[in-house]
């Protein structure tokens, strides 16, 4: 009977635990930006909130697998929404339109930013997003125009032209790096918001590690690339969380022990995506090599 009556107290009704999400909010809210987080009071919040989270996670647990298959047998009785969920070729084609105007928006965001507050940390971003817009510019481009699995030759020249552009992120990395580690730059995410940036920032990289792994699988340059640039876009994201980490909980470390986290993660950041430049270079020109000689050979 005990058992129970602790299980029941893990699904208490909704209107209770959206009650409780809205106080828990607002009390962490108001103890984050009030400084408060050594307060005696602040330790209830904690506590509150932590049962309030396991509430919303129970609930969720019991909940969303019935509303999951009610929406996924809707998306899978519209025609349009059967092609998104079968056909990895058009969901690449379809991620690609959503991924460039994101870009796009970033871009024009932070080029506004850098004129308003005149820094250059804003246009350090912006020129970072160009190139990722570019290239997704490119490879959508070629999807319009020539098709995903078409024409081998083609899509293998331009898989490694957007491997050649994609060294360049390495630029805008460093020049970063370099403010946040002599310039004091970086992002600053205030209360709650952080650990939703945290959550979505490990959701997108590892999906982009998934995506990465069996996109490959295809054989399609194209399909590969598009998720390398978004394997590069993830993993800057963890250095651009790692530096709003250090602004919100890292008070009591030292400036040289920040420095030395940025400059490794930097540094591994830097050299994930080096390496996965010069092997889809290196990997796509064996193949174009072979593919020429081979017409050569017929001729």
């Amino acid at each position: 009977m005990e058992w129970k009556k602790l299980i029941k107290l893990l699904y208490p009704p909704v209107w209770i635990i959206a009650l409780l999400s809205t106080i828990c909010t607002v009390a962490l809210v108001y103890t984050f930006i009030g400084g408060y987080e050594a307060h005696p009071v602040a330790y209830f919040t904690y506590v509150l909130s932590f049962y309030t989270l396991i509430t919303v996670v129970m609930r969720c647990i019991k909940v969303i697998p019935k509303h999951y298959r009610t929406a996924k047998e809707k998306v899978y009785s519209n025609p349009v929404g059967e092609k998104f969920m079968t056909d990895m070729k058009f969901r690449t084609h379809v991620s690609l339109y959503g991924s460039l105007v994101v870009n796009l928006l970033y871009v024009v965001f932070n080029a506004v930013s850098g004129f308003l507050y005149h820094t250059a940390w804003f246009f350090v971003l912006a020129f970072y997003y160009t190139i990722l817009a570019i290239m997704r510019f490119l490879l959508l481009r070629f999807v319009n125009r020539v098709g995903i699995g078409e024409n081998r030759f083609k899509e293998l020249r331009r898989s490694r032209l957007c491997g050649y552009i994609l060294l360049t992120v390495n630029l805008a990395l460093s020049g970063a790096v370099l403010m946040i580690l002599y310039q004091n730059k970086g992002y600053e995410y205030h209360g709650i918001l952080i650990y939703v940036m945290a959550a979505y920032t490990f959701y997108i990289t590892t999906l982009a590690i998934i995506n990465l792994i069996k996109y490959r699988k295809l054989g399609s340059p194209v399909m590969s690339m598009a998720k390398i640039i978004n394997m590069a876009a993830a993993l800057v994201s963890m250095l651009s969380l790692e530096t709003a980490m250090f602004s919100q909980f890292g008070k009591d470390m030292s400036d040289e022990n920040k420095r030395i986290f940025i400059m490794l993660t930097g540094a591994g950041v830097s050299i994930v995506i080096v390496t996965m430049s010069v092997y889809s270079i290196v990997k796509n020109s064996k193949e174009i090599k072979k593919i020429m000689e081979n017409n050569t050979n017929g001729e």
